[in-house]
């Protein structure tokens, strides 16, 4: 996926998926009071929250993050989205990242979750009451999982 510019109208496609995707498991929007697709994506894209997205890989790769995201994890969008998205934690903290994505899988989405996550400059931060949500089209079809959040605390490196 390409960086979200007027250009592709801001991945509006892709912000439809995550928005919709978060309606249907969470009876809400990701944002309220839109005008349009294009609008949506490029409120998702430029929101106070952290809001990431990765593909279907057997190892997933993230395919999308807002700027929020992009400057917690300190990634531009090239390197962000080549990054395999187990790589977001640090290698102790995997095994946990995998269990909560597989339980996100079976259940749909889970809420409130909390978790150490590590920046390109090995800055860790622990996020909190985050979504993490599975990405669906209308239909069921699997298309990856997102997450966002709005609460992080920076910690001492270690």
């Amino acid at each position: 996926m390409e960086y979200p510019t007027q250009q592709n109208q801001f991945l509006a496609k892709h912000a439809q998926l995550l928005n919709e995707s978060y309606k249907r498991l969470l009876f809400k929007a990701l944002l309220e009071n839109t005008d349009s697709d294009k609008d949506l994506a490029i409120q998702l894209f430029h929101a106070p929250f952290a809001l990431v997205s990765h593909d279907t890989s057997s190892d997933p790769i993230f395919n999308y993050a807002n700027l929020k995201a992009l400057e917690l994890f300190e990634l531009n969008w090239s390197d962000f989205t080549q990054l395999p998205s187990r790589l977001s934690a640090e290698p102790i903290n995997q095994t946990e990242r995998a269990r909560l994505l597989a339980e996100v899988t079976q259940k749909g989405f889970i809420g409130h979750y909390e978790g150490i996550r590590i920046s390109s400059t090995l800055k860790r931060f622990m996020i909190k009451n985050a979504v993490v949500w599975n990405l669906t089209t209308p239909d069921g079809l699997y298309q990856g999982q997102a997450a966002c959040f709005a609460e992080w605390t920076f910690l001492n490196n270690v």
